[in-house]
């Protein structure tokens, strides 16, 4: 196991809890592991999207109007 510093409870669906048994088994990973590295992943994408909104945050807005009349003018619609 990593080195952790906190605890926490969580509570999972059975099913859930079931696959994350077998898969900690298979993968010779405890649960927590798996669960610490799966929130790792998703805090991760989670920054790189909002790193891409804060790179387009000067852009120019559009309207969806005129979204929808550039995307017919441009034959996508």
């Amino acid at each position: 196991m990593s080195t952790l510093s906190k605890r926490a409870t969580v509570y999972f669906d059975p099913d859930i809890h079931k696959a994350l048994k077998i898969r900690a088994a298979a993968t010779q990973q405890s649960l927590s592991d798996l669960v610490d590295a799966a929130l790792r992943q998703q805090m991760a994408e989670d920054q790189e999207d909002f790193s891409a909104i804060a790179a387009r945050v000067k852009e120019p807005e559009m309207t969806y109007e005129a979204l929808l009349d550039d995307l017919k003018k441009h034959g996508k619609i």
